[in-house]
């Protein structure tokens, strides 16, 4: 799945490509791509529409045009492929935007699980899913003291909890166990267990990770590209996911995989030692 340094090299790359560019045609190939509004209108209202910008919050893109703004969330294989009219259509393209200029902006979706919709220019903050996540993962937004906060009220384990994308947006399974890994906090650690120093660390972590994914252009896992058809570097650089049974680079021991919240999950064993929550007994 693109996770926030893939999504927000997608968006760098589609600026190069596509601002400015004026809509002369939409052709919809695959009908639920679209949440809303229904297919004939969404392709009626963006004929004429010019590109103005293309923005990110959390994993989704925001196309900010002349009169309507377009969310679009890639989902686990959504990808954005710039073309001159007339190429030939891959499989997989579903939604197709054709320029005045004579090229096109396609959408290719193996699993058919990425949507689009339109909003009224400047509405796409009240998106559903935009409206419930947390701050962008940036010093200047995202606070540690409301990250302690967060983490202090909830009895999940930390690596379910920051997965949710409430306390911070952006991170996936991938960057998750990185920043984790980095923290030395074992991810069925209960987060309302961990230490303000093992807080912040981590505060500082997740910064840090995602900085360093989205200046590397994203993780190539499978078959991740960005809008100019180019792989991510970050892969070189993870410490533990993918790792399994290889040694730890800090202490040596393999790295182990195990299932948190449905995902699978790697972590070293001796550098992420899971502390068993002490209750206290309260005497008669």
């Amino acid at each position: 799945m693109p996770e926030l340094p893939e999504v927000e090299t997608v968006r760098k790359g589609l600026e190069q490509l596509v601002l400015q560019k004026k809509i002369s045609e939409v052709s919809v190939y695959w009908p639920r791509i679209i949440d809303s509004p229904e297919v004939e209108l969404f392709t009626h209202q963006l004929i004429g529409e010019t590109i103005e910008q293309v923005n990110r919050r959390g994993k989704f893109l925001i196309f900010s045009l002349t009169h309507v703004d377009m969310v679009s969330h890639l989902r686990m294989e959504g990808k954005y492929e710039f073309h001159q009219n007339g190429d030939a259509l891959a499989k997989h393209t579903h939604v197709v935007f054709r320029f005045d200029d004579g090229t096109e902006l396609r959408y290719l979706d193996v699993r058919k699980f990425g949507r689009m919709t339109l909003l009224e220019k400047g509405a796409w903050p009240t998106h559903p899913g935009i409206r419930k996540l947390g701050p962008e993962p940036v010093s200047e937004q995202f606070h540690l003291a409301p990250f302690r906060e967060g983490l202090k009220r909830s009895a999940k384990a930390v690596k379910p909890l920051l997965l949710e994308q409430k306390l911070v947006t952006g991170l996936g399974n991938i960057y998750v166990d990185e920043a984790l890994f980095r923290s030395r906090i074992h991810p069925l650690q209960e987060a309302s267990t961990l230490t303000k120093q093992e807080t912040a660390v981590l505060h500082s972590e997740i910064i840090a990770v995602l900085a360093e994914a989205v200046a590397a252009g994203g993780t190539t896992i499978r078959t991740y590209q960005n809008a100019l058809g180019e792989a991510g570097k970050f892969q070189v650089a993870l410490s533990v996911y993918g790792q399994t049974g290889k040694p730890c680079p800090v202490c040596g021991t393999p790295i182990e995989k195990i299932k948190v919240a449905q995902r699978g999950t790697h972590y070293c064993p001796t550098c992420q030692k899971y502390r068993k929550r002490v209750i206290k007994q309260v005497r008669a």
